[in-house]
């Protein structure tokens, strides 16, 4: 059998997983309000 993994803290995968999401909904946030004030009448 194979040793097992080296995990890292649940604390610390928890906060990388929160920064990723967090990341993510930032960059949809900003493309949706870029692309409505592109497409949005003047």
């Amino acid at each position: 059998m194979s040793p097992p993994l080296n995990q890292r803290p649940l604390g610390q995968r928890l906060l990388w997983f929160a920064a990723l999401w967090l990341g993510g909904v930032g960059t949809v946030t900003l493309v949706s309000f870029a692309l409505r004030l592109w497409i949005a009448p003047k």
